[in-house]
């Protein structure tokens, strides 16, 4: 698949959403260049504000500038601008329901190199348990340009969590995208893989191996994790019978636990969580990291045995 940088894309529909609204404000942290925003910041130097090295500060700024009238962006690296920063977030802008979109890069295991200190793999479980908050993760470079454009017009505050490397792109650019509403990649009907993120096209690739073993599976991009899609995950449930989950996140607290809640709730399924065992990551490349803590296509097809065994002897009454 085609691969481009989320962050790019970003950066770019920063720059078209500044021309279009001049109410628009950018905050960084130090990282201006590696997030993007710093594309934002040469056509209108007026309107980004570097906060430096100073994330709790940079929250707070934004939700002043936010409290003010402004709809502000603000941007850093997502191990910074939520776990160091959360308690700010959470006073400042989650209470007081602040206009803030914050735009976290260099989300999850793909950060690589930079280790365990950057990379972060419990963002999602920080950002969705605060009251007010609504949490995005795109799944490719064309439906981050439409996160960013929905997200400005969305009131309130917003967690977006991007990549580092370059995603393969499965969307298209006519595709819908609307907050809080899952979208079918694939259709199936043996069993449902529910993607958000770079895990996504990764979920791709496992329904096409499954294809070719007679396993028809549908794919599920979720990409609003607060609120899910309570609607998209029953009925895929109800028609499939059986699911997994994969995401770029610690597997206690993510997308698959919050789809665990809604399926205990409403309809009880084989299912099986696919994700980051709970421990810290470690330096190494991208792709090996991503083999190291599971989050391939062998789990995904692996998981998907899994819960297919268990779906067969709950139909046919077999323990």
């Amino acid at each position: 698949m085609k691969k481009a940088s989320q962050r790019v894309a970003f950066g770019e529909t920063l720059v078209e959403l500044g021309k279009e609204d001049s109410n628009i404000v950018v905050l960084g942290a130090d990282l201006c260049s590696s997030t993007k925003t710093a594309m934002f910041e040469k056509h209108f130097p007026e309107r980004h504000f570097n906060m430096g090295i100073a994330e709790e500060s940079l929250m707070s700024a934004a939700a002043g500038l936010a409290i003010s009238g402004k709809t502000v962006f603000a941007s850093t690296f997502a191990v910074f601008a939520t776990a160091r920063a959360h308690d700010h977030i959470r006073q400042s802008i989650a209470y007081t329901r602040a206009n803030v979109k914050i735009v976290a890069t260099h989300g999850g295991i793909t950060v690589g190199g930079d280790g365990a200190t950057h990379q972060v793999m419990e963002d999602l479980a920080l950002m969705r348990v605060l009251p007010n908050f609504t949490v995005v993760v795109p799944a490719d470079a064309p439906e981050t340009k439409k996160a960013i454009r929905a997200i400005a017009k969305h009131p309130g505050p917003v967690y977006v969590r991007l990549g580092r490397t370059d995603v393969p792109i499965i969307t298209k650019e006519k595709d819908d995208f609307q907050i809080g509403k899952a979208t079918t990649v694939r259709k199936g009907k043996d069993v449902t893989l529910i993607g958000t993120g770079i895990m996504v096209s990764v979920c791709v690739e496992a329904a096409e191996k499954l294809a070719d073993k007679g396993i028809s599976a549908r794919v599920l991009n979720m990409s609003t994790i607060k609120p899910i899609d309570e609607d998209a995950i029953i009925k895929a449930a109800k028609e499939t019978g059986a699911v997994v989950t994969a995401e770029e996140h610690n597997v206690e607290m993510g997308m698959g636990s919050a789809i665990a809640m809604v399926l205990a709730e409403h309809k009880h399924v084989p299912m099986k969580r696919v994700g980051i065992p709970d421990v810290f990551g470690e330096s190494g490349g991208s792709d090996e990291l991503m083999n190291k803590y599971g989050l391939t296509v062998k789990n995904i097809v692996s998981a998907t045995h899994d819960v297919l065994k268990r779906k067969d002897k709950k139909v046919s009454g077999k323990k």
